[in-house]
């Protein structure tokens, strides 16, 4: 496959799931982040809300979302995952949320550092939604990865 194909489409255009039957098995690292914009009263509230804990809740969702996230996303491969983190820290405007995964396996895990990032920030909100019904999930994006043919990448680094 050459730069700038799209790995998910077969000869005739359609759709596919990629065939990685070839591909060696490695160790696969992912990290993503996003944000969700919230008060900084709502902010200071996220372990003691009406639902209960916010941060425990969105943590526990992005783990399990991660793990799942082939039934998510259709032409992903089901994989085999390590290790999930899913850290939720307070920032300027509301939380970050980063995820790292780890997998050996035959075809990244990026997808699955994202899908962390989203149910968590899903999560968050719902927990959120009662007191700040303006909250956003913003800034979903894939920090780094490393492992697999293409080899590494980190956001900013130029490669």
């Amino acid at each position: 496959m050459s730069a700038g194909t799209f790995s998910h489409l077969d000869r005739g255009g359609r759709a596919a799931m990629v065939d990685v039957s070839a591909k060696e098995v490695t160790r696969r690292v992912a990290e993503a982040s996003c944000r969700v914009l919230l008060s900084a009263q709502t902010v200071e509230r996220l372990e003691n809300l009406p639902k209960g804990d916010a941060v425990t809740v969105a943590r526990v969702a992005g783990v399990q979302a991660a793990k799942g996230t082939a039934t998510w996303i259709p032409l992903a491969h089901p994989l085999p995952l390590d290790q999930v983190e899913v850290e939720i820290e307070p920032a300027e405007g509301g939380v970050t949320i980063r995820s790292r995964v780890v997998a050996t396996a035959r075809t990244g895990a990026e997808m699955e550092a994202l899908t962390a990032c989203a149910a968590a920030a899903l999560a968050l909100y719902d927990m959120v939604k009662s007191v700040e019904r303006g909250a956003v999930v913003t800034d979903l994006l894939l920090e780094a990865k490393s492992g697999g043919l293409r080899g590494d990448y980190r956001r900013g680094s130029g490669s």
